[in-house]
């Protein structure tokens, strides 16, 4: 593509911005105004007669005035966006809402999930690490009757999963002293691939009378670490699909694509890069080629772990959104890495 020059650049900033903001097809005369009327509005139509030449922007109808194309959001985006920076507000505001979750990494995803839906108004998907190469960090029984407890197996990737046991026996202090002693034994440290069918039943195979009581326990703690291998996906806000005009004729499609979520998480675990923009046709299935994602990964640790973003119509505004998405990605890095290291 030919290099714009600066006012054309401006004229094509100018009607994603204004389209972003309205919905409306942009008219020379809205941009003459916005320029301070220094043109006139017989040179911004030509500008705009080459910007529809180069597929940068369409007419959606006769005598209408200009939107952009998809081309035309991928220029803006790369060449012209300003992109918006949080303040110490927002900022406190978004740590604020998920510190009451902060030591729990699931409700943690789930929340930040609900928050970016709200704040955009699009769909918010967020993903739990996966990890087979996790290590496991800590164990911890927590009581709930005098026949259940919940198991939470925390790894070395920041992941938590936890499930509930119910047991034929009363779980005394005696049976949760057991249960901690064989953990650091035989678990703790231990790679999560390793804990399979054959571990567990070599481990009860050598507690004697005690493997009554303790097999369901660590039944459940071969299922939470084979769960570690697995990515969770976390979906808010499907029902917004639902108020775009844009997914007019689609939105059905689009929900039974979000419903399947195995395409999903194929989609974020081909991602490379710390932020991925994908517009329109770009995405990987057509079912999102008039959408509009952003992700961003969030790393525990040292490492990438998972990934924070939203699904919408290609008319979202870009520049509050990227930066938010990057700020909530790095909040939620920062709250797991913090529980890792407790």
């Amino acid at each position: 593509m030919a290099e714009l020059t600066e006012r054309k650049k401006k004229v094509l900033a100018d009607i994603v911005e204004r389209f972003i903001a309205t919905g409306e097809p942009v008219g020379s005369k809205a941009i003459c105004a916005d320029m301070g009327n220094t043109v006139s509005s017989a040179t911004i139509r030509n500008d705009m007669a080459d910007l529809t030449d180069l597929g940068l922007i369409e007419q959606p109808h006769t005598s209408a005035g200009r939107v952009p194309s998809q081309l035309g959001y991928r220029y803006y985006v790369d060449n012209l966006m300003a992109e918006y920076e949080l303040d110490a507000r927002e900022q406190n505001q978004i740590k604020s809402w998920l510190s009451n979750v902060a030591g729990e990494p699931d409700k943690l995803l789930e929340k930040a999930g609900s928050i970016l839906s709200e704040l955009t108004g699009c769909v918010a998907v967020s993903s739990s690490p996966a990890d087979s190469n996790a290590y496991i960090k800590r164990i911890e029984l927590v009581p709930l009757s005098h026949s259940a407890a919940m198991v939470v197996l925390l790894a070395t990737s920041g992941i938590l999963r936890t499930a509930v046991v119910r047991s034929d026996a009363e779980i005394t202090v005696d049976v949760a002293e057991t249960f901690y002693n064989i953990c650091r034994r035989n678990f703790v440290g231990k790679s999560v691939s390793a804990v399979d069918v054959p571990f567990i039943q070599t481990l009860v195979a050598s507690l004697g009378d005690k493997a009554f009581v303790m097999t369901p326990f660590f039944v459940t703690l071969a299922q939470l670490c084979e769960s570690v291998k697995t990515t969770e996906l976390h979906l808010k806000g499907q029902a917004t699909i639902l108020k775009h005009s844009e997914y007019a004729g689609n939105a059905f499609r689009l929900l039974d694509f979000l419903h399947r979520e195995t395409p999903l998480e194929s989609m974020l675990g081909s991602y490379k890069k710390p932020l991925n923009i994908a517009i329109g046709s770009e995405n990987a299935y057509s079912e999102l080629n008039t959408s509009t994602t952003i992700f961003s990964k969030y790393a525990v640790g040292n490492s990438d772990s998972g990934s924070i973003g939203i699904i919408g119509p290609m008319r979202v505004d870009y520049a509050r959104l990227i930066p938010s998405i990057k700020y909530l990605a790095g909040v939620i890095g920062n709250l797991l890495s913090d529980t890792l290291d407790e």
